[in-house]
């Protein structure tokens, strides 16, 4: 069985240098527990939203992340921060294993513009692998408002999406209901972390490959445990959750050209390794 146990902190967190309380806060979760594999921060809640901010990476923060990972021997995705890069600015989520080495950074695809001023884009999709466990895709949160980010990393073989966010506006309600859709729609996990206190309203979601809600936290701050089963995923994806929708096969064996997308595609490894689409027969015993 593939389980991988994830937290997921919504933090009430301030405009502000927030790195003492997230250490504090990691720190804390895993002495309570140590069975955490996983550790993950919502969106800009480093140094909050403004660019002023902004460091190279590899940087100083990156480097008391990736300290405080080996440290504690946990996967960190640390939520993001504004990264400087030559003349531009990227919202970026770095990964770091438990030996604290950077494995991936997600450069925001999406920038909330016009909104999130001075931010430039990230043109590509973000997959990392647990060894052992299975692939895990990023993305940072006005992506997933884009159905080809999740389908993109799905198709490169990602059964759990890690997606930091920072939301404090009306359409919260909105982004609870597309992160269930690009559950259901990509049968995989959705870990959609937000953050509380005077950055964002909270109401983190966690969703099943059938698009079921694991968890919805509250508005204030909240220690999400979860453990989560790749195999479960597997099964969705080859049978249909609960027998029914094999989606992920239709759109790889389907006839149709989208001009969105151009004439043609390539083809995923990861997806026809699902085999045929046929009707589940009933489960050996």
């Amino acid at each position: 069985m593939r389980e991988f146990a994830i937290v997921g902190l919504q933090l009430e967190l301030g405009n502000h240098d927030n790195l003492d309380q997230i250490e504090r806060e990691i720190r804390a979760v895993r002495a309570r527990r140590p069975s955490i594999e996983m550790i993950v921060l919502s969106e800009l809640s480093l140094f909050g939203v403004s660019t002023a901010r902004a460091e190279p990476l590899p940087g100083p923060t990156e480097a008391r992340l990736q300290a405080l990972a080996a440290q504690e021997r946990v996967w960190l995705v640390g939520g993001s921060l504004y990264e400087k890069a030559g003349d531009a600015v990227y919202n970026t989520a770095p990964v770091i294993d438990p030996a604290g080495r950077v494995v991936a950074r997600h450069r925001k695809i999406y920038p909330f513009l016009p909104h999130e001023r001075g931010v430039a884009a990230g043109d590509c999709c973000t997959v990392f692998d647990v060894p052992g466990v299975g692939r895990f895709g990023l993305s940072i949160c006005y992506d997933m408002w884009f159905p080809e980010t999740t389908r993109s990393m799905v198709w490169q073989g990602a059964e759990i999406i890690i997606h930091p966010t920072l939301t404090n506006t009306i359409d919260r309600d909105a982004e609870l209901a597309i992160a269930r859709a690009n559950a259901a729609m990509n049968q995989c996990y959705f870990v959609d972390i937000n953050a509380a206190g005077d950055l964002a309203m909270g109401r983190s979601i966690i969703c099943g490959p059938g698009g079921e809600v694991l968890h919805e936290a509250g508005v204030g701050r909240e220690i999400i445990a979860v453990t989560l089963d790749l195999d479960q995923v597997r099964r969705v994806r080859e049978r249909g959750w609960h027998g029914l929708g094999q989606m992920l096969k239709s759109f790889r064996d389907g006839p149709a050209e989208f001009p969105a997308y151009g004439p043609k595609r390539g083809r995923s490894a990861a997806l026809d390794a699902l085999g045929p689409l046929t009707m589940p027969d009933a489960p050996r015993r």
